[in-house]
């Protein structure tokens, strides 16, 4: 199967260096994988990802699929002047995951088209159950001149 990806070399490490300075740095999220059609990563279940319920927070869940839907959208259009920016979120939080255990997910694509791209996110838990399922779509826009 030939890549969906238009920029070339990405790697989980140029992944992580895009997380500095950002929240996904405070979550702890670590991109583990890049197939030719999807993103795999984890987060760990601690201090900054759980409600008060020591659980995963639903928000914590949200904001890693929002994050790897929205980084593989952008490696789809690679450097044509636009870029994608997300529209439309829901998730479905299927069972909880306990403080101290992780979660890992895979986004690949529903849609690939001119003006918006549709992402399915699933998030696993340590023995791999199914935690959370999240569509993500997004916008395809005019790069915002600086």
């Amino acid at each position: 199967m030939s890549s969906i990806w238009a920029i070339d070399g990405i790697t989980p490490e140029a992944c992580q260096k895009r997380f500095v300075g950002t929240m996904m740095e405070a979550m702890k999220v670590s991109v583990e994988e890049i197939g030719s059609n999807f993103i795999k990563a984890s987060m760990p279940v601690f201090e900054n990802t759980v409600q008060p319920y020591r659980i995963l927070h639903g928000g914590a869940s949200v904001a890693l699929a929002e994050t790897l839907g929205s980084m593989a959208s952008n490696f789809v259009l690679g450097d044509v002047g636009k870029v994608a920016v997300g529209q439309s979120i829901n998730a479905n939080h299927i069972r909880p995951v306990p403080f101290g255990k992780h979660v890992t997910a895979i986004t690949r694509p529903v849609h690939l088209g001119k003006s918006s791209h549709v992402w399915e996110i699933e998030i696993f838990n340590d023995e791999n159950k199914l935690v959370c399922v999240s569509r993500l779509t997004m916008a395809i826009v005019d790069k915002p001149s600086n």
